[in-house]
């Protein structure tokens, strides 16, 4: 089961398929004219399969332990058409989730389950039992056959016609199993604890080391009393899978231990008073998740008659309904939509701008399932979200750090806040014309260059983007207490615009800005870390550092100075369940109410629509629903799906002749990869886990960015030409020569096939066009496919801002002091202010149009040539060039190099625009007077 282990991701998909794969083998083996060696080599088949189910079934509810021993049985003891009768109805109900409705007795036995529920029948809204959600309760205490039956008995016995819920119990005896069947088994919504339970199985769970926590099983083993146990159990189960509800049932000392243990337990319980209260706990503990505030409020209005003497005659239909020429809208959008459409803030609404009813329920539910302290909704896209944090924390002249190839709202929201920027450089990947993610040394050197030119003070905040565009995870634990080592008060914006869904995955989630900050807050107030760093401290003061030093040592902050002010930006419609343009806001700053609140309050006001949509803050409310309650399974899913579209590529002979997907190690230079491990995902979970806990970078596995330079076509062409225009495929981005795929939670393993059917069908094209090509059309191709995988690109660097748009004390040293007189002054720092910059092109006069050549004459006569715009390729969607900033030779070699067809601030028939020299000049005398 090892090697098969390896290929998946999720253990529950690979459980999946190998019911299917029971299935197929026990119909073959049941068939009439299977008889003698063929006989015989099914029935290895189905043995070979039934050990590899054998550790995996005591950790869900269906087929359950009873039903999968006599399937077991039936094998054994020779009676195959039995045997396959079960397997059948098992996989069935497996496939289809049949088992979630109704009778388990009865799940798969229907031939109409073999077909998936039509979508469109959802608009009927039934409402019967068999529509009940389903799920799985953990319960952690060894016992008996018998004990176990008759407590499920008992727990069945307490369900009622009318019960919002229902679910299934899951039985194991151990601390290191109830951690496995946590890690397995999706379905889990909650964990009951009770007395008896042993720190290790008696079962041979060799083939799970994978899931295993062996310093979990000896810690449990070194503590004696049933609490303590209990709460290392559950501080490992709620690091796991933070959204599960824990249960404690105790017979001694209740109401102590509740009073110790009641943080970690939404209820501590007493055994002996059975189990109707815990039964009720926790449908109401899963209801509580299940609420939709904002969405059920919008819900009951739309089922209100009202009389609508407002904005909005689309209310309720009723400019609609009555037309006789756009009544098709209801016929294509459903009634509702329009049913639920009001700008009304009362009647059981609220306001998105001052929420006091549903809508700021439905934002606290968000924050607590993503982890934040205060989430905010938005209702026209991150674009928006990232210019309401940078307004409400960044003032005039304040310093900030900025990737310099975030998107570009970031770099407008620096010339609405007006802000000096420091652009920070992420590491080339020039084989693949795209860069990666920004190296901490690459941080800290700035932030140290700032603190020797005396301007840390003025240093604000740092933004950047995790993950990238391209998959680019960072270290986000590391660069905060490493920046708060020099700058205390730092506060941070993380753009996880594409990566909303990582919360939900227990390895992805240690890379998330929330999940951080709360851990470092926590860190900070530990006496162990504050005694180290109070023997850090000593040593310092004996010996003070260099800035080289300081560059080459892991930093740690001060827990007397340093402050958690984290921010994060997510695009939930990008990687989520949420109508278009819906975003989230989450907060985790320690000085938010003190410092931020009001000017955060003010700029959401500046962005905010006073008439938002109201169906995208539904989406939102539903969206948060569904991650709280599905989100392990989805995110695991997604992955899933991205490794079978990975290894569906790699090993296909056609396939991987012209394409391939690029490794962790082709996109992350080994430095910043300590691991040395260039799969993670692929050489099994435990490596994954070494990968993200040691590495400074690693590779977002649901991303695909594949090489197709070996095709000859562009990424733009390879996009536009073959995936869209033919065939209908949609991605995102492009390079000179990769495209990327990105799974998302509604991937499914359909659209997989197709995918791998389209790029089979190009490629089998494009093998048989070379096989036809002349001599002279070879060479051509082969040249185009040179150009595009031996030669790289040159990546530039930014060039940096003219010195009319620094600090005065930066202009002072470049018009007055010369390059050879520049002892005993401050150290020139890079930072510019992009927002006069930006409106001194409001004014036609300043500007003129220069075409490349121009540009290049005046570079080789050594005049600086300086960016009215924002200049941006696509692909790959950054700016090269912002207003203020100096021209270079590398930077025009490289944009026209990249061949892109568009090219936002680049006019073909005009050329670049930029200032006049005669604007700067009076700019930088404006400077010196």
């Amino acid at each position: 089961m090892a090697d098969e282990a390896h290929a998946y991701n999720s253990v529950w998909q690979l459980r999946g398929d190998a019911w299917c794969r029971l299935d197929e083998a026990a119909d073959r083996l049941n068939r009439q004219d299977t008889v003698g060696e063929r006989r015989d080599r099914y029935v290895g088949i189905c043995r070979d399969i039934l050990a590899e189910l054998t550790p995996l079934e005591p950790y869900w509810a269906y087929p359950g332990n009873t039903r999968f021993a006599r399937v077991q049985r039936l094998f054994t003891d020779g009676s195959y058409d039995e045997f396959g009768d079960l397997v059948t109805r098992i996989n069935r109900a497996l496939t289809n989730e049949s088992y979630r409705s109704g009778s388990q007795k009865r799940a798969g036995a229907d031939d109409t389950e073999l077909f998936p529920t039509d979508p469109r029948d959802l608009e009927q809204q039934p409402v019967s039992r068999h529509d009940q959600p389903y799920f799985e309760v953990l319960v952690v205490e060894a016992m008996s056959d018998e004990q176990e039956q008759a407590l499920r008995r008992e727990v069945r016995s307490w369900r009622r016609p009318d019960d919002e819920f229902r679910y299934e119990l899951v039985v194991v005896g151990s601390g290191d199993e109830a951690l496995v069947a946590t890690r397995l088994n999706v379905n889990l919504q909650a964990v009951v604890i009770r007395r008896r339970f042993s720190h290790a199985s008696p079962r041979d769970l060799s083939s799970l080391t994978e899931f295993l926590d062996t310093s979990l099983s000896q810690n449990l083993a070194d503590h004696l009393f049933p609490d303590e146990r209990a709460e290392i159990l559950a501080a490992s189960l709620t690091e796991l899978r933070p959204e599960l509800d824990l249960y404690l049932m105790t017979e001694i000392e209740v109401e102590d231990i509740a009073g110790r243990l009641g943080e970690q337990f939404r209820r501590v319980f007493h055994a002996r008073e059975g189990v109707l209260e815990l039964h009720l706990s926790i449908l109401q503990g899963v209801a509580a998740r299940y609420r939709t505030p904002f969405f059920s409020a919008l819900k009951e209005y739309s089922h209100r008659p009202t009389g609508v003497f407002h904005a909005l005659p689309i209310s309720q239909g009723k400019s609609i309904v009555n037309s006789h020429w756009v009544k098709d809208m209801v016929s294509f959008y459903g009634l509702n939509v329009f049913m639920a459409e009001t700008s009304a803030t009362c009647g059981g609404l609220d306001s998105l701008l001052e929420p006091t009813g549903p809508l700021r329920e439905a934002q606290q539910l968000a924050a607590e399932a993503y982890g934040s302290r205060n989430t905010y909704f938005v209702t026209n896209g991150t674009s928006t979200a990232n210019k309401i944090v940078t307004q409400s924390l960044v003032a005039p002249g304040d310093i900030v750090l900025l990737d310099r190839n975030c998107h570009q709202s970031h770099h407008y929201g620096m010339m609405m806040s007006g802000a000096k920027v420091v652009y920070l450089e992420a590491y080339p990947l020039p084989g693949y014309s795209m860069y990666g993610a920004v190296p901490l040394r690459e941080i800290k050197s700035k932030l140290l260059a700032l603190r020797r030119a005396g301007k840390l003070d003025r240093v604000k905040m740092i933004s950047l983007t995790n993950c990238t565009f391209d998959g680019i995870v960072y270290d986000v634990a590391r660069v905060m207490e490493e920046c708060l080592a020099l700058k205390p008060d730092l506060v941070f914006l993380w753009d996880e615009a594409w990566f909303a869904f990582a919360r939900f995955h227990p390895v992805y989630r240690t890379r998330t800005a929330m999940y951080n900050a709360d851990t470092l807050r926590r860190k900070l107030s530990e006496p162990a870390y504050i005694a180290a760093h109070e023997t850090r401290l000593a040593a310092d003061a004996a010996h003070p550092p260099t800035d080289d030093e300081l560059l080459e040592r892991r930093l740690t902050p001060d827990p007397a100075k340093a402050r958690v002010r984290v921010y994060a930006t997510q695009s939930t419609h990008k990687t989520l369940t949420s109508l278009r343009q819906g975003s989230m806001i989450h907060v985790y700053d320690q000085d938010f109410d003190q410092k931020v609140s009001e000017a955060f309050h003010e700029a959401y006001m500046a962005h905010t629509s006073t008439s938002p949509n109201y169906q995208i803050l539904a989406s939102l409310d539903l969206g948060r629903r569904q991650v709280a309650l599905e989100g392990v399974e989805l995110v695991q899913r997604q992955i899933e799906n991205a490794m079978q579209l990975r290894d569906a590529i790699d090993n296909h002979p056609l396939l991987s002749r012209y394409l391939s997907c690029l490794k962790t190690s082709d996109l992350i230079p080994e430095t910043y990869r300590p691991s040395h491990i260039g799969q993670p995902l692929r050489s099994g979970l435990q490596n994954m886990m070494a990968a993200w806990e040691q590495d400074e970078f690693v590779l977002d596995p649901s991303r695909i960015t594949l090489s197709i330079g070996r095709t000859g076509y562009d990424g733009d062409t390879f996009k536009r030409d073959q995936l869209m225009d033919r065939y209908g495929v949609q991605i995102n981005k492009t390079s000179r020569n990769t495209v990327l795929f990105m799974t998302n939670i509604g991937t499914t393993r359909s659209s997989v096939a197709f995918l791998v059917e389209v790029m089979v069908k190009i490629t089998r094209e494009l093998d048989e066009h070379v096989a036809d090509m002349a001599l002279g059309e070879r060479g051509h191709f082969e040249r185009r496919v040179a150009r595009l995988t031996a030669d790289a690109l040159d990546m530039p660097n930014f060039s940096g801002f003219h010195p009319a748009f620094r600090d005065v004390v930066d202009v002072v040293d470049v018009v007055h002091v010369g390059d050879d007189a520049d002892a005993g002054l401050a150290e020139s720092t890079p930072e510019g202010d992009v927002r006069p910059a930006f409106y001194l092109s409001y004014d036609d006069a300043n500007c003129e149009y220069l075409d490349a050549e121009q540009i290049h004459e005046y570079l080789d006569a050594g005049t600086d040539v300086v960016s009215a715009t924002f200049v941006t390729p696509y692909p790959p969607g950054f700016p090269v060039l912002v207003p203020g900033q100096v021209f270079s030779a590398e930077i025009l070699r490289f944009i026209a190099d990249l061949d892109t067809p568009e090219i936002h601030g680049y006019r073909p028939e005009y050329g670049y625009r930029v200032y006049t020299r005669k604007a700067i000049d009076m700019l930088v005398e404006g400077s010196v007077g």
